[in-house]
């Protein structure tokens, strides 16, 4: 590989997770700015807790429908269309989010965001994944997501210091800029050389007509929801959990966002330097799910009567036992074949975060119906999808080392 092929690859790289970066910032700015925002639109504080849930059910409900729209682009039209057209979108929707008025316009917006969000992360994976070699693929793609997922840190200092219509003009303007840099970004050489054969490519049915590829694929998704699980009910709610466990300081969700992400993005790279140490992506992600399990028990038992600090503090152990998010895509990436892989990976996340909408939250409401109790709940919440999730890592193959210089029939 000549020097001036290498640092493009360098800067291909770089600006993915530049992506990325801008991704998780506008991703998960509604959690963050969720009270202020609501409460300026005059909700009281019930009606906060139950519209939140249901803009961030929408939003969610919109990454399900993208990731299987941006990654059939992905594999139809290459890795780059879905790197350019999704930005595009999310960003359009960050400036139009800064001018709502009702709740009704914030949930079609954060729709419409949820939909242009889905491509970044799964269309940035693969095309990372084809062009870095396989001894290198783990520690790279977790790099990208590192570096990433700290767009949380900035979209919490933005919380903090601007006013929250604001905060979501800079996400918009930040997609643009991202724009102008992915001008000179290439293309995978793995795609470019089946684009040429006559191969099917980017048809999802394919991931449901094998048994066997159905199997990885439902594996796959499973794997992922202890990530959504954490952040999306225990961190974006830790006020509301905070207040059935009797903490009497007030909690900031979006301080709790900020602490966990951090975490993330540490646990993430380190997630990446274990799986290249043990030689297995399984045995990484078991370590993973045992930090998260332990700060998980935490979490219910050791916040009664405590502090908004010691909150902060289990959300970001969390955060930290949840850092396998690029380790899980890049399992997804390197389990499917080149004419199928973005298909995989971009809907493979995001069906993870619709499941948030689709299975997680609803389960959680319908075990406080039975409970009556929003802690009890969310204990058993938790219980149910770390079973189900330890099951599926059992059960799926190992994907260390794989080639992924191979098609799909």
């Amino acid at each position: 590989m000549s020097i001036k092929s290498r640092k493009i690859i360098n800067y291909t790289v770089a600006v993915a997770a530049l992506g990325y970066f801008v991704d998780i910032y506008d991703l998960l700015l509604f959690g963050i700015i969720r009270m202020p925002s609501l409460k300026a639109l005059g909700l009281n504080e019930y009606q906060i807790k139950i519209d939140g849930e249901n803009i961030l059910m929408w939003q969610m409900v919109g990454l399900l429908i993208g990731g299987i729209i941006w990654g059939i682009m992905g594999d139809k039209k290459g890795r780059l269309s879905v790197l350019f057209g999704s930005i595009l979108l999310y960003s359009l929707a960050n400036f139009a989010n800064g001018f709502v008025q009702t709740v009704e316009q914030y949930k079609w917006i954060r729709f419409f965001a949820g939909i242009g969000l889905a491509g970044e992360l799964g269309a940035g994976i693969t095309l990372v994944s084809e062009l870095v070699s396989k001894e290198k693929r783990g520690l790279v793609t977790s790099l990208v997501a590192g570096l990433g997922l700290t767009g949380a840190v900035l979209a919490f200092y933005c919380k903090q210091n601007f006013e929250w219509r604001t905060c979501f003009f800079i996400g918009g303007g930040m997609g643009f800029l991202l724009l102008m840099l992915r001008i000179v970004v290439i293309e995978s050489s793995m795609y470019n050389v089946i684009k040429k054969k006559y191969v099917k490519r980017g048809d999802f049915l394919m991931l449901f007509k094998d048994g066997k590829r159905f199997k990885k694929y439902i594996l796959n998704i499973l794997i992922g929801l202890p990530t959504w699980l954490c952040i999306g009910v225990l961190v974006t709610f830790s006020k509301e959990f905070g207040e059935a466990m009797h903490i009497k300081e007030k909690i900031d969700p979006g301080k709790s966002i900020m602490y966990a992400y951090i975490a993330i993005s540490i646990g993430d790279v380190l997630a990446g330097v274990l799986s290249q140490w043990l030689k297995s992506r399984k045995k990484a992600i078991l370590i993973f799910y045992m930090i998260t399990i332990v700060f998980v028990i935490l979490y219910f038992t050791t916040l009664w009567n405590g502090s908004a600090s010691e909150m902060y503090f289990i959300c970001a152990g969390i955060g930290f036992g949840t850092g396998f998010w690029a380790l899980f895509v890049t399992m997804a990436a390197e389990q499917f074949g080149t004419n199928l892989r973005a298909t995989a990976t971009t809907t493979i996340p995001n069906m993870v975060r619709g499941m948030l909408a689709i299975f997680i939250i609803p389960l959680f409401r319908l075990l406080q119906t039975f409970t009556g109790n929003y802690y009890q709940a969310g204990w058993i919440l938790a219980l149910i999808v770390m079973t189900i999730s330890i099951v599926a890592v059992f059960l799926i193959e190992e994907t260390f080392g794989n080639d992924l210089d191979f098609i799909e029939n």
